[in-house]
């Protein structure tokens, strides 16, 4: 059999050499960090609004979890510039459970923010 053709090998030694987990090797758990928390907001608002947020605009921890902003699409116009939008803000525990959620502002897509 010529080179070419020998089947590949399989390597043996340390992971932490590859960098790869061995398979029996149990996950990290993720981190509880501002992407998860920003996700964990997002997913949960989805659920209770039916609606998909289009942003996560403002993220800071709290002494109880997480507090998040989210910008929801909440009537679709033409032009896309008129679309009606809505800021949530939702808090999290720190296990990332909604605490509470509400709407703090609306507002035309095209608008701009005049606060200084």
């Amino acid at each position: 059999m010529a080179a070419a053709e020998e089947p590949a090998k399989r390597r043996t030694g340390s992971s932490r050499a590859t960098g790869r987990r061995p398979a029996d090797e149990p996950r990290h758990r993720p981190s509880k960090g501002p992407a998860w928390a920003m996700r964990t907001a997002a997913e949960q608002l989805t659920e209770l609004l039916g609606r998909a947020p289009d942003s996560v605009s403002a993220l800071k921890p709290t002494n109880d979890g997480w507090e998040a902003d989210v910008e929801v699409l909440e009537l679709e116009r033409v032009p896309d510039t008129t679309s009606v939008m809505a800021t949530y803000r939702v808090s999290l525990d720190k296990e990332g459970d909604l605490v509470s959620y509400e709407r703090t502002r609306r507002y035309t897509r095209g608008q701009i923010d005049r606060r200084g």
